[in-house]
């Protein structure tokens, strides 16, 4: 049986490496004026770094933005792994049906498809044209992939530094937003793929690579509809929760599934399918484009710990209404903030650190008292926490525009490097997340992103606000506990 899993795995990665490592990109709907959307393409993937050969197909051109272009799709000098395609859908399936197992992947950008009622014959023209090609086809009515490690974008701007998350997306515009706020955030990409209509690479395909792929740590979907739902739903109970999958659900109201049929041309469903579904099989539902970006953060910086399920949760920083506010919202999750047993508060109270200080958990601490020691305190507060506190995950939070004109420069920088040093002291004690707030001055923003990208680059994940925290941090806890249930 083991034997059988390894081949199937080896057999997806092969048929999906040229399009997530394509060597050869054909082009088709460039214009010799250079002002199309494919000839967009064309300059992002060269600036993107992309150094595989690149066709453009043309009926009558001899070159377009400096390429040698070529009359068909069988007509280029290699193989195609890769073809994007934005022009009017008439025409595409004979320039498909043409290729003539020239092609490995065609992504076919148009619209005016499945997802309109006038266009579901010519999707099914186009879905018959793909397969007399030879080829799998990614759409239509989408945007394209972004791939770091194939050096391919369809989008503007995009870490170009080969991460752990990948993502497929039934819709271009959210697959375009989740690169960008998963970029402010610090979020690194395996892959991203659109898929828009699905009439041939559907979501499961893409899960079923991304199960398979060593290169991807967490796997995120945003669904609108699953056409082969029970596929979906024995892959995810198959893997075991080997990989941590988020999906955000696109119809799983009424009004939503009628505005998912417009989009893309989706019935959604019946929502409760997929909460059984979250229950059965591991992955986790989220409900805004937010707790997505966040709950892949998390996943992608922290490594679930399932012999040991978080529950016990410490809060650390100054702000005692935003603690107050934390400890409601993060009970409401299934997390508990609960005062330490009374060895660690004498151990706390031993530092007779100064008045307005709590050290019960929440542990509260003005930033006079943060200050002490140029904020170097920290570490013998969080030494005391971890040692004798045992928390399983331990949620930092300083208000950084509390710092500002009262204490000096480094101090921030301390208390940091301190929580650091203490998470370095005790491996694998507690999971450790760095809250970040500030009022939103320019100044004190370009601060939060220079200890952002510090952080996440040690693997931290940082938050804006606490409640941006608790339910990643949730969803980390229920992925454990679903992991612990298992064999």
């Amino acid at each position: 049986m083991r034997a059988l899993f390894w081949v199937k795995n080896m057999n997806i990665i092969e048929e999906f490496t040229p399009l997530f490592a394509p060597k050869t990109v054909a082009v088709i709907g460039a214009s010799t004026k250079g002002n199309a959307l494919p000839n967009v393409f064309i300059r992002r993937i060269r600036e993107f770094g992309f150094s595989g050969d690149i066709y453009p197909i043309h009926p009558a051109a001899a070159e377009i933005d400096g390429l040698t272009a070529y009359k068909t799709l069988a007509d280029t000098p290699k193989p195609v792994d890769y073809a994007y395609i934005a022009v009017s859908g008439a025409q595409i399936p004979g320039m498909l049906a043409a290729a003539k197992g020239h092609v490995r992947f065609a992504q076919v950008i148009s619209s005016g498809f499945g997802e309109v009622d006038e266009g579901k014959d010519l999707q099914a023209e186009l879905v018959s044209a793909a397969q007399a090609g030879g080829m799998r086809l990614l759409g239509p009515n989408c945007l394209g992939i972004y791939t770091p490690r194939g050096r391919v974008t369809f989008a503007e701007i995009g870490p170009k530094e080969v991460g752990h998350v990948g993502i497929v997306s039934q819709s271009g515009g959210l697959g375009t937003d989740i690169i960008r706020r998963g970029l402010a955030r610090g979020l690194k990409f395996s892959g991203l793929v659109t898929v828009g209509n699905c009439a041939d690479v559907t979501p499961s395909d893409l899960l079923e690579f991304y199960l398979a792929d060593p290169q991807t740590k967490v796997i995120g979907m945003y669904i609108e509809t699953a056409k082969d739902g029970r596929r979906l739903f024995d892959i995810l109970r198959n893997a075991k929760a080997s990989k941590p999958v988020v999906i955000l659900k696109g119809g799983r109201t009424q009004q939503g599934l009628a505005a998912a049929a417009s989009h893309t041309g989706s019935l959604a469903g019946d929502d409760r399918v997929w909460v059984a579904l979250a229950r059965q099989t591991g992955c986790m539902l989220v409900d805004t484009l937010d707790q997505f970006v966040d709950t892949l953060l998390i996943f992608q910086s922290l490594t679930p710990r399932p012999q040991r399920p978080t529950q016990k949760v410490v809060l650390f920083g100054n702000g005692g209404g935003t603690s107050v506010l934390a400890t409601d919202y993060y009970s409401r999750l299934g997390l508990d903030v609960t005062p330490f047993a009374q060895e660690a508060i004498n151990a706390l109270a031993d530092m007779k650190l100064p008045p307005g200080t709590s050290i019960t958990n929440p542990v509260d601490c003005p930033v006079g008292t943060l200050q002490q020691d140029d904020g170097r305190v920290a570490e013998k507060i969080l030494d005391i926490i971890y040692s004798q506190g045992k928390p399983e995950a331990l949620v930092m939070h300083l208000n950084l525009s509390a710092f500002v004109g009262r204490t000096k420069p480094e101090v921030l920088d301390n208390l940091v490097a301190a929580a650091m040093r203490v998470q370095e002291k005790y491996p694998d004690r507690s999971h450790f997340i760095l809250v970040l707030r500030s009022d939103g001055e320019p100044g004190l923003e370009a601060r939060k992103r220079e200890f952002r990208d510090k952080a996440v680059a040690l693997g931290v994940p940082v938050y804006d606000e606490m409640a941006n925290a608790g339910h990643p941090l949730a969803a980390l806890a229920t992925f454990e506990r679903f992991k612990s249930a298992r064999p």
